[in-house]
């Protein structure tokens, strides 16, 4: 497969409602979206990087920058060119997993497109729909948290997981679990915010039946999850320490991570989330799959990935409009708790031409 060239999209697009976590609070996201054109088809990639360098060292401006500069003239060079040959070409820069996998992910899109494969059964799904969970964000009070939750449960999501941080942590859960019931598949998310010093504290979730607690501790204290894991009984999940399937493999051997959720962007594709997906399974350690409040682009690509059969617990593949009025792709919505897979080559869907146009802010083309 040849490039012509890639064209670097960037589009902004409001959220429905304020999303507040422990890192801060967004309201609306600063996408850049990657096309690539072929002689024989096109493909799309989403950067799932954020605005500001807060979740982690990436961010939009640096993702388009290091694309323009170094990732994107890597691909110029490199001869029966396909998404397996996209890792090895890029693996001499270091680092921007985020900016590897937009690109990577365009490039398998046109690949598949060509070729009228599906990205799921490329990827090697067993399932047309899968299970849905909403990540809902830290609120001003517990009483709209208990709303928000209450307003989730009616639309059909199979798992809530609440956003936590000091202060907002077992209140809230106290509350979700009095006011739903124990039947609720329940569970939370720290993204870093507490110490292995904090575990006396987390250990009053346990009486609550989580299902697991995600990245209680900063990314790079692999260890201190493992002595946290041994103190508390709700299961540890990793997100942010697991980038790659490597990590993920150290990660369990140390006993640092009984779930893995699996955030394609965060490792740098959707090949490299399919090892990591399979070391899983190897060590019977289930997996599911996060989200970074994409467009439908990117959640028709995650969605396929949650459809492989190690992913055991519901993700945060939520419908279009939980986060979005009008989105990208024709909406995903939710029937009865679950999203379908997308069947059609590639990743499945089409931008709307008349929505992108409207929420795109930049473009670029970058001939090769």
């Amino acid at each position: 497969m040849r490039l012509t060239g890639v064209e670097l999209r960037r589009i902004s697009m409001p959220l429905v409602t304020p999303f507040r976590t422990s890192f801060g609070t967004e309201t609306t996201r600063d996408v850049l979206l990657v096309r690539v054109v072929t002689g024989a088809a096109e493909g799309w990639g989403e950067c799932v990087a954020m605005g500001d360098p807060r979740y982690s060292s990436e961010y939009t401006e640096a993702a388009a920058d290091v694309l323009r500069r170094y990732l994107v003239p890597a691909l110029a060079g490199t001869p029966r060119l396909d998404a397996y040959a996209v890792g090895p070409a890029l693996a001499p820069f270091q680092g921007h997993r985020m900016a590897k996998a937009a690109l990577e992910t365009a490039v398998l899109d046109a690949e598949l497109r060509a070729a009228g494969r599906p990205l799921a059964r490329e990827l090697g799904a067993v399932r047309d729909r899968v299970p849905c969970g909403v990540s809902v964000g830290i609120m001003g009070s517990i009483g709209e948290l208990l709303d928000a939750v209450g307003g989730y449960l009616d639309a059909g999501y199979l798992r809530i997981k609440l956003k936590i941080e000091p202060g907002w942590d077992v209140a809230p859960v106290r509350a979700v679990r009095e006011r739903f019931g124990d039947e609720v598949l329940l569970q939370v998310d720290a993204n870093a915010a507490y110490t292995v010093a904090d575990a006396r504290h987390l250990a009053r979730l346990d009486p609550y039946g989580l299902l697991l607690i995600e990245q209680p501790l900063p990314e790079d204290d692999v260890l201190g999850h493992a002595r946290l894991a041994r103190l508390i009984t709700t299961p540890v999940c990793l997100d942010e320490s697991i980038t790659s399937a490597r990590a993920a493999a150290a990660a369990i051997t140390l006993g640092a991570a009984a779930i893995v959720n699996v955030k394609p962007g965060r490792v740098g594709g959707y090949l490299e989330a399919r090892r990591i997906h399979d070391v899983c399974a190897a060590h019977g350690v289930p997996v599911w799959c996060g989200g970074m409040l994409e467009t439908g682009l990117g959640r028709a690509a995650n969605v396929a990935l949650a459809a492989l059969p190690n992913f055991t617990l519901p993700g945060d593949t939520s419908a279009s409009g939980r986060y979005f009025r009008t989105d990208v792709t024709e909406p995903f919505v939710l029937q009865d708790g679950h999203l379908p897979v997308p069947s059609g080559p590639g990743i499945g869907v089409e931008p709307r031409p008349d929505v992108l146009r409207a929420v795109t802010t930049a473009t670029e083309w970058l001939p090769l």
